[in-house]
């Protein structure tokens, strides 16, 4: 279900209801669970090819019902995905396992039942596919932490004509005001003054789609405070840099990194952390016009750093620059940033790894621990100093873009870091926020790539709920 339309609850609590029962199998297993069948049983299980084999499923006769059994690596020790494949394809109805619980993979139940159908006009969607659970205290995490991945997809799917940055700031706008957190936003003159290399990236854009600088605070202000910042580019055409037709294809999902941020930022209010939250997302579209910033222009950022412009289609990490310097303002125990900002880190990593860059390896190390736990993995990139050459310029205090064409994610990174404060705790996701092709509860197109990792980072280190 998209966030548009009221989702019906994918998790019940498990009070004795009727429901279909499902079995979980894996290839060691199938054999002897397999003698346990009766005839017609097996010959219904063979007639559907099922041999225990990950993400294959099948459905039983039993009396005058049916039982349905999925294909898992261990049953005994669940991911987030074992039972994505059944809740995809299984008729609507209400389900509980067999044997044991679903744990890990009530996550997984939910995003698999995601349907991104704003323009289709006769999209035929199944009812909905329930899972019962005895682990009643934890369903309103599991829910939360799946409808903030379906916010992320759904953001991220929606194209640009009806997501520039005055649709991002009314989807800020509707979760702080669900959260009864505070929202402002800057443009116009005000943010030529005051965020200028945002203003200089969406100056060109049309009124419409006039860039801004969207700000929402949260908690208690004697928390330890938490910035979260997201890239929102609405759409990337390379400014006068242009991309090629295939480059700009999907740069629709170039706000991906705001898409992060805000998601997260749902998280931590609907979680209730324990954290002065700080959540900046700088909205431009990078168009191109008479007035478009220009390469060899020199831009002087909010934190007063000067930055020649070597490439306008390494714009991103401009309004980061200035998002970044705002929040590092305010002293943070931490900042973390989601962005999609590189295609070297594709090429390094493919389409699933978001690159991680910190500064502090004990964060790092937190970030990658709660990716794993959480089928979220990251990985991490380094920072090193002498790098940092390759954004030298001869007449500013940097370059935006690297000389040499080496490193491309790393010296992105770096030029970030440029504008975070000295002292503080400081890490970057350079995410895809995009699936080229489905997986079972991960389907194409938009997708929450770090999201999960962060989150979990964030709940360890300040606690909620």
């Amino acid at each position: 279900m998209t966030r548009t339309e009221k989702s019906p609850a994918l998790i019940e609590a498990d009070r004795g209801q009727d429901a279909i029962a499902l079995h979980l199998v894996n290839k060691d297993g199938f054999d002897a669970w397999r003698a346990t069948l009766s005839g017609p049983q097996r010959a219904a299980l063979a007639a559907q090819k099922f041999k225990g084999k990950g993400y294959e499923t099948a459905i039983l006769p039993d009396g005058d019902g049916w039982f349905a059994v999925g294909g898992v690596a261990n049953p005994a020790d669940l991911s987030s995905w074992c039972l994505a494949k059944l809740a995809e394809v299984l008729p609507a109805g209400t389900y509980r396992l067999a044997k044991g619980d679903a744990g890990p993979a009530l996550f997984g139940w939910q995003t698999a039942q995601y349907r991104y159908d704003r323009y289709k006009k006769n999209a035929e969607a199944e009812g909905p596919r329930i899972l019962l659970t005895q682990q009643a205290a934890a369903i309103d995490a599991a829910i939360a932490e799946a409808e903030a991945a379906h916010l992320v997809r759904d953001l991220v799917n929606t194209p640009a004509e009806d997501m520039g940055p005055e649709a991002l700031e009314a989807e800020a706008e509707r979760i702080a005001k669900a959260h009864g957190a505070t929202i402002s936003v800057t443009r116009g003159d005000t943010l030529e003054r005051e965020y200028p290399m945002v203003h200089a990236v969406g100056r060109a854009a049309a009124r419409g789609v006039a860039p801004r600088m969207i700000e929402i605070e949260w908690g208690d202000e004697n928390a330890p405070r938490l910035a979260i910042v997201g890239k929102g580019v609405c759409f990337d055409t390379g400014g006068l840099d242009i991309k090629g037709a295939s480059g700009m294809a999907l740069m629709k999902k170039d706000m991906g990194g705001s898409a992060h941020a805000l998601a997260l930022a749902q998280l931590i209010m609907a979680r209730g952390l324990n954290v002065r939250l700080h959540c900046l997302v700088p909205a431009v579209e990078n168009a191109i016009a008479g007035n478009a910033f220009r390469p060899g222009d020199v831009l002087t950022s909010r934190a007063g750093k000067t930055v020649e412009i070597t490439n306008t289609d390494a714009e991103g990490r401009l309004i980061l620059g200035d998002a970044l310097a705002r929040a590092s303002e305010m002293k943070p125990e931490l900042i973390i940033d989601f962005a999609t900002l590189t295609g070297a880190a594709r090429v390094a990593l493919g389409p699933d790894l978001p690159a991680l860059m910190a500064r502090r390896d004990a964060t790092a190390d937190a970030l990658l621990t709660a990716g794993k736990a959480h089928d979220d993995e990251c990985w991490r990139l380094p920072l090193p100093e002498t790098y940092r050459d390759m954004l030298k310029s001869d007449i500013a205090d940097m370059a935006n873009s690297a000389s040499g064409g080496f490193a491309g994610a790393i010296t992105a990174g770096l030029f970030l870091d440029a504008f975070v404060a000295d002292d503080l705790d400081w890490a970057h996701f350079d995410t895809f926020a995009w699936r080229p092709s489905a997986k079972p509860g991960r389907p194409k197109g938009g997708a929450a790539l770090g999201l999960r990792a962060a989150w979990h980072m964030v709940r360890a280190r300040f606690g909620g709920n």
